[in-house]
């Protein structure tokens, strides 16, 4: 018996004696040291039917009598440790027989320590290994039956640094049975190891090294074009969707030449690319990590061959590294939209989404409720105001929630001053274009954990549009209301994937975004569709001098 065929069995007998089936934890909860296989839930689930793929066949696992499919650790490339570090992914080595895919696959080397973050959102994070061999997919499909429904293709956050596409909160399984999609979520290169710009240093040999991360996502896609069919989806109708890091790496393919034609539309969650790192910034930041690797500038070419772990420990601990996709004039020859729009995706139909209090997420925000002093001071900071502008901007969001505590208006104001331009930039350039429509929501359901103290934080609204709603208790709390929000988030969300729009019978009438109207539809209890909100607290911010 193979050593994988022992840990199912001791997973099943131990899921039997009572632990949760998602791996979901209270708050500040242990993560079990089972967490990658459990989160899996193999309690009910048998082998699903032979896929057959560009190189080679497998096999999957079945939940709910066999109308969800789901295929753990799907290869798109090879490893790119050794030969493969900074370069293009290579397609994935060919096999015979039926390979079993029921095993999430590895992450990229990363930061594992969630400390200063949410422990409710951590909770969630299966903590898979971590190995330069990290190109692989989950694919979830209610039968692999080649009815060609809408793929949904998912970028994971922690901006182009940490995460990976195998969360519990990013599991398929949920929207692909209760909307009828295919559901893709991907791991790729992150850090030092996807987007080390290494050309102007090493030569053309390295051109492709500083966009390698974000070409493994346009790798995904290809793969997607050249298998889906075989999961039961169209390749000619691929929406992506990503939320905070993964909302940028769906802007950033907005304007890549090599990922024109590999996607129908886009979904772009509490984040945007407004502007890409510039070529000589990212060498200069390359050369900077070598010098803190301690390699002498003749002999940079070493860095190839540097254990991975060595390498990490350099990006964790050399403050300032700021890696990312980069102007390189050929995988992305211009900013996704600075000065304007990238004209590759103007007839691609765009959503984007922002929550209430995005901030709460971030370390060292404050949680408990603060005074009127540090209120302001909290609110000069950010804003750059000097007091009396910063008191202005305070009176004016007051005048417009009233009966919101001081720390929740130092969040909405935080969030609306620092985090969400960059989204509005993209809405207003991208309606600009007038191509195709671009649509905004406003998340502002607020989890009821801590005793609701963090509000609509940043990454609440992932488990409404993918219908984990129970699976990410850790994250809501037990409030009945949420399954009716997630159907209707959900069924927006799959719309749009469908046809471009995302209106459906349990939503008001959605109007596109436009600049002079900013239509926008608040997902809460009560959903309802706002006509140019807050223009008096957008006037006090810009009137900041």
């Amino acid at each position: 018996m193979t050593s994988h065929k022992k840990f199912t069995i001791a997973r099943r007998q131990l899921l039997k004696k009572g632990m949760t089936a998602s791996g979901v934890m209270g708050a500040g909860a242990l993560l079990s040291p089972y967490s990658s296989l459990l989160a899996q839930d193999s309690r009910y689930a048998d082998t699903s039917r032979t896929v057959r793929t560009q190189h080679g066949r497998m096999s999957g696992l079945t939940f709910d009598n066999g109308n969800v499919n789901a295929f753990y650790g799907i290869p798109y490339g090879r490893t790119t440790a050794g030969a493969g570090r900074f370069q293009l992914a290579l397609p994935p080595e060919s096999w015979s027989g039926v390979k079993e895919m029921n095993s999430v696959g590895n992450r990229c080397p990363q930061n594992h320590d969630a400390e200063g973050m949410i422990s409710e959102i951590f909770a969630l994070d299966r903590r898979e290994p971590m190995s330069e061999d990290c190109l692989n997919i989950n694919v979830f499909t209610p039968a692999p039956d080649r009815r060609e429904r809408p793929v949904m293709v998912w970028f994971h956050g922690g901006g182009y640094s940490s995460g990976s596409g195998n969360w519990i909160l990013y599991d398929g399984k949920n929207l692909t049975q209760t909307q009828d999609v295919v559901v893709v979520t991907v791991t790729h290169r992150l850090n030092a190891f996807g987007h080390l710009n290494l050309g102007e240093l090493l030569g053309e040999e390295f051109a492709d090294s500083g966009n390698a991360g974000i070409m493994d996502c346009v790798a995904v896609l290809q793969w997607v074009r050249d298998n889906i069919e075989n999961f039961g989806g169209n390749p000619d109708n691929v929406t992506l969707f990503g939320q905070s890091g993964g909302a940028g790496k769906v802007s950033t393919l907005l304007a890549m030449p090599e990922a024109s034609g590999l996607f129908h539309k886009a979904i772009a969650m509490s984040g945007a690319n407004v502007q890409a790192i510039s070529e000589d910034a990212a060498t200069e930041n390359a050369e900077r990590f070598m010098t803190a690797l301690g390699i002498e500038r003749n002999q940079f070419s070493r860095v190839v061959n540097y254990p991975w772990q060595q390498m990490l420990s350099t990006f964790l601990n050399t403050p300032g590294m700021n890696f990312g996709p980069v102007m390189d004039g050929n995988h992305l020859p211009r900013h996704p939209f600075s000065p304007d729009a990238s004209p590759l995706s103007a007839n691609i139909p765009l959503m984007m989404g922002t929550t209430e209090h995005e901030s709460y997420f971030f370390p060292g925000q404050p949680i408990e409720n603060i005074d009127d002093a540090e209120l302001l001071s909290r609110v000069k900071q950010v804003t750059g105001a000097n007091d009396q502008d910063a008191q202005n901007v305070i009176n004016v969001y007051r005048d417009g929630r009233p009966g919101v505590n001081n720390v929740k208006l130092y969040h909405i104001i935080n969030s609306d001053s620092s985090f969400s331009p960059r989204v509005y930039t993209q809405l207003e350039l991208k309606s600009d274009q007038g191509a195709a429509p671009v649509w905004k929501y406003f998340f502002s359901w607020q989890s009821r954990v801590r005793e609701g103290r963090l509000g609509a934080y940043h990454c609440i609204d992932i488990p409404f549009a993918f219908n984990n709603v129970d699976e990410c208790a850790s994250m809501l709390g037990a409030d009945d209301g949420r399954y009716a929000l997630a159907s209707r988030m959900s069924g927006a969300f799959a719309q749009f994937a469908r046809t471009g729009n995302p209106n459906i019978d349990l939503l008001p009438q959605w109007e596109p975004f436009e600049r002079n109207t900013r239509a926008m539809m608040r997902m809460d209890n009560t959903p309802e569709l706002l006509i140019n909100p807050w223009q008096k607290e957008r006037d006090a911010l810009s009137n900041i001098g």
